[in-house]
């Protein structure tokens, strides 16, 4: 299949590798020139995009989406797949998807879960909105790039998916953090703390997949000095998106709220940008309560 691919970034690249690997024919774009094993480099996003079956975009955010499909969306042959990667906005996706469906395409959003560690082992998870004919043509793609596609339903499903699911991993990040740093103020070893939470009613993904203090369960970035798996900026990022939808529908959503506020202080006020999202524990080791 030939395939292109925008945006050629952390995620991207190696998304994009993967599939040379698996024996498509891809050619990719990035605005900073990037170079990528297996990958053809085109000069443009829209010659990326000519005569491509599937043009597959990982972008920043919204805004840039909107310009991108502006270009590309001519450029793409009736019948073929824009699926967009790219974590952003419900509004945004569903604009594009309708300039995609009146173009005569067959338009995806499937942003992911999993990072750059998922990315490049092909272990992604895919939430993916839009009709079943262009999920039917991009279905191996997603086996090579990831584990698992779950269809959310219409376009704009999928990025409603990823930012309720980064809602609640925010918010459980935060109280696992605080968890541990109350843990340490009452003397309780972080080691036997883990073992009940992790196999009792506070068991979660972000304690016991992920736990952000080091050396207590699976490897994760905190035995690493918090580099980033998934930074701190990325889930600012998110849960601001899933604020804005809130808004957007009158949902009441608090706690989602508070999350988005701690990691904004985290990021903007603090010494949280470039750190994994997971580093809110020697944060509150340091401050105690906020």
């Amino acid at each position: 299949m030939r395939i292109g691919f925008v945006g050629l970034g952390n995620m991207g690249a190696p998304m994009a590798s993967n599939l040379a690997s698996a024996g498509h024919d891809v050619i990719g774009y990035d605005t900073a020139n990037v170079v990528v094993d297996g990958v053809a480099a085109a000069d443009s996003a829209p010659q990326a995009a000519r005569d491509a079956k599937v043009v597959i975009t990982m972008l920043p955010d919204g805004n840039v989406l909107r310009k991108v499909a502006e270009q590309i969306v001519p450029a793409m042959d009736r019948g073929s797949v824009l699926l967009d990667c790219s974590t952003v906005d419900v509004n945004s996706a569903r604009d594009v998807a309708k300039m995609a469906t009146a173009a005569g395409l067959l338009p995806l959003d499937a942003p992911v879960s999993g990072g750059i560690a998922g990315a490049a082992a092909g272990t992604l998870t895919f939430m993916v909105g839009g009709d079943e004919t262009g999920l039917d043509i991009a279905g191996e793609l997603f086996q090579i790039m990831g584990s698992k596609a779950v269809h959310c339903g219409p376009c704009g499903n999928g990025q409603a998916a990823k930012i309720c699911n980064n809602m609640i991993l925010g918010a459980t990040m935060i109280v696992t953090c605080e968890a541990f740093a109350l843990a340490d103020r009452l003397g309780l070893d972080r080691k036997a703390m883990f073992d009940v939470v992790s196999t009792s009613s506070g068991y979660s993904w972000s304690m016991n997949a992920y736990c952000p203090a080091p050396g207590i369960g699976p490897v994760s970035p905190a035995d690493n000095g918090y580099r980033p798996g998934f930074a701190s900026e990325l889930m600012l990022k998110d849960l601001r998106l899933a604020r804005q939808a809130a808004e957007s529908v009158d949902a009441d959503t608090p706690l989602g709220k508070e999350a988005m506020e701690l990691y904004r202080k985290f990021v903007e006020e603090e010494a949280g940008h470039g750190k994994d999202f997971s580093a809110m524990l020697p944060r509150f080791e340091a401050r105690g309560s906020v």
